[in-house]
């Protein structure tokens, strides 16, 4: 574990958390609880994280949270949970409760009629070897597993029938590790940290990502708060913690557990 901002040392963290009376968990999925892999319905976490997760819940403590860029339909399935958590998914649209209800903020039609529009193209990037993810408000492009050359080609490919679709749908272009992703814009991962503040304004907040897309959500946490990069690599974040999976994220986990344990045998 890496300090990256000033006061936040793992345990000076661990200190707030030993005392928080309403601790919440909030997790990215890939790259983060899960390693990437090629084909991203065989991404599974990695070996003992749902066992740690599956305890937190347990403890009817800790308010765990899964915060993805994936439709939550297709990401519980991965997740192997004996308790399904509450998830946010396609960045910010989707909230499904862990009883099982959902709630989809209706995106902007004409940026919905986009989409529609980028399946009449979308089998060109197959034909290139590219993988299409359909969501609520977006369309993912994948490419992990491609050489450069294909890689160039699905860019060029997506960014010239993007900048015809622009100007009438108004879809943004988002990069993330893999891919490249057409979306409506109006929300991202910092809307599920914003709303849960609002929802509990007293909680302790810890969030963890490795993507550019986890940054909105690193930029809406209190000053209270952690953001946990969870990268092999370093890059520029607005994360006061770096960890590298998959050991350092189960030390991170165990940590917690076991803070919260003593926390409940004394209170």
């Amino acid at each position: 574990m890496k300090t990256l901002q000033p006061g936040c040392h793992p345990d000076d963290f661990f200190l707030k958390l030993s005392t928080a009376a309403q601790p919440v968990l909030l997790l990215d999925y890939d790259g983060t609880l899960a390693p990437f892999h090629v084909n991203p319905q065989e991404a599974i976490p990695w070996p003992g994280v749902c066992e740690i997760l599956d305890s937190l819940m347990a403890q009817h403590d800790t308010r765990v949270v899964i915060v993805s860029g994936r439709w939550t339909r297709d990401l519980v399935p991965l997740l192997r949970l004996r308790q399904t958590p509450e998830i946010w998914g396609s960045h910010g649209w989707e909230r499904r409760y862990p009883d099982g209800r959902v709630e989809i903020t209706p995106p902007d039609e004409r940026a919905l009629a986009g989409l529609v529009e980028a399946d009449s193209w979308i089998e060109k990037i197959h034909a290139l070897g590219g993988r299409s993810e359909s969501k609520p408000a977006g369309l993912a492009m994948h490419w992990r597993g491609l050489n450069a050359r294909a890689i160039d080609n699905i860019m060029k490919t997506v960014t010239e029938h993007w900048e015809m679709q622009a100007r009438d749908t108004g879809l943004a272009l988002h990069a993330f590790d893999g891919g490249i992703e057409l979306r409506v814009p109006g929300r991202n991962k910092g809307d599920a940290v914003r709303t849960l503040r609002r929802e509990l304004p007293q909680a302790f907040f810890a969030y963890l990502g490795d993507d550019v897309t986890d940054e909105d959500a690193f930029n809406a946490l209190a000053a209270r708060d952690l953001g946990v990069l969870m990268r092999a690599e370093l890059r520029d974040t607005a994360a006061g913690l770096w960890l590298t999976p998959p050991y350092e994220l189960l030390d991170f986990l165990r940590r917690w557990l076991a803070t919260r344990e003593a926390y409940l045998a004394h209170r």
